[in-house]
């Protein structure tokens, strides 16, 4: 029985992993849930799955939560200062982290001071500071577990093994987003509402706007780094638009090793939770019989420039992915608000990495310091 902790519980990642859990409820126990704002659905998941303890986003959202629960035995806490409760519950075997963006980094970090197994969807954590969370998860020997599906595929091609001196490369597919085949001219007359479609998987707004400019991929490649230990050139990523093929890993004498798999993220999630076992998911087999064929294509950095941004600031280092990071947060807002254009998106990122002085991350605050400061440059750049 492994007893988890969910932060970001309403949430596409959060809601998937309770779906998974409900199914094996002799395997898994939930002890904590944190949302910011949905307390309809966080109410459901208190009477569903009974967690000791649960965080919101505010106090006027606890104080509704109380008194709709007030016949359940629940600890609900609010702010920062809930979430960390959540992630440090004393009685959590593992954390699952699916709070979206920066936000995710403290909890995360808490979570593993306090001993804690992670079980990471956030990929802003390892991208705003992998070099500490990964020092943090070594010297405790907890495990760090990827959920992102591109990740899992490599774990799982790696049998749960870090690179190693036999594997040359890893291979990161992505399905090219809504606008793979899209004139990049007419990249300005792009809405919202067309950049959260997204062609083959179902995601928070954040990670769709993400996936629609490639710079999920971007995000993905830091994090692959620091998981794997991998140098940027050990790491590229190919065009594969029927996300099949969630992964690859090609080793020194050319072999290459391809985790394949239906659409959905119950799968890398369930995976991570039950490590090292595998436990039967409600998900139909793959049919080979009736795929279409698999087809590869190589990246058009021209028309999507974010993911070069994130090849260099994974090279440059430091505070780089940091500024990265947070510049990419608040222009993806700005465009969901309406403020900004498609391709003011990288631009505004450009602006931010360009202004910015790198220097070494050698504490937490470093991080959240170049943070700061990139959204600064950000907002004060769109005002000029």
């Amino acid at each position: 029985m492994k007893r988890v902790s969910i932060l970001g519980s309403t949430g596409t990642i959060g809601v998937k992993a309770l779906a998974m859990i409900d199914l094996h409820r002799d395997s898994f126990e939930v002890v904590a849930l944190s949302a910011r704002h949905n307390i309809d659905l966080l109410e459901q998941q208190i009477r569903q799955f009974s967690p000791r303890v649960v965080a919101v986003g505010t106090a006027n959202a606890a104080t509704t939560l109380k008194e709709r629960v007030k016949d359940v035995p629940v600890e609900i806490g609010w702010g920062d200062e809930g979430v960390l409760n959540a992630a440090t519950v004393p009685e959590a075997d593992i954390v699952l982290t699916a709070i979206v963006g920066a936000a995710g980094l403290l909890p995360s970090l808490a979570a593993i001071k306090a001993g804690k197994d992670i079980a990471l969807s956030t990929k802003e954590v390892m991208v705003m500071a992998g070099e500490l969370v990964i020092a943090e998860a070594r010297a405790r020997g907890i495990r760090l577990l990827p959920v992102d599906s591109e990740h899992s595929a490599i774990f799982q091609c790696l049998d749960g093994q870090q690179s190693g001196a036999h594997l040359k490369r890893v291979l990161l597919t992505s399905s090219g987003g809504p606008f793979r085949q899209r004139p990049k001219g007419s990249f300005a007359n792009i809405t919202p509402k067309e950049a959260l479609q997204h062609p083959t998987w179902i995601m928070g707004k954040k990670i769709t706007i993400d996936s629609a400019t490639l710079m999920n991929k971007g995000l993905e490649v830091i994090e692959a780094s620091w998981f794997f230990s991998l140098t940027p050139q050990q790491i590229d990523v190919i065009i594969h638009p029927q996300s099949i093929i969630h992964s690859m890993v090609e080793f020194i004498d050319g072999a290459i090793l391809a985790q394949m798999g239906v659409t959905d993220m119950g799968l890398p999630i369930l995976y991570a939770l039950s490590y090292p076992d595998r436990l039967q998911t409600p998900l139909p087999s793959l049919d080979l019989n009736t795929l279409s064929p698999l087809t590869f294509e190589p990246v058009d950095h021209e028309r999507f420039p974010c993911l070069g941004f994130a090849y260099q600031a994974l090279q440059a280092g430091g505070t780089y992915p940091a500024v990265l990071n947070a510049a990419n947060e608040v222009a993806v807002d700005l465009f969901l608000s309406g403020r900004v254009t498609f391709p003011d998106i990288p631009a505004l990122i450009a602006k931010a990495m360009d202004s910015h002085r790198g220097r070494k991350i050698d504490s937490l605050e470093d991080a959240l310091e170049a943070d700061r400061e990139a959204r600064q440059l950000v907002l004060a750049s769109l005002r000029t």
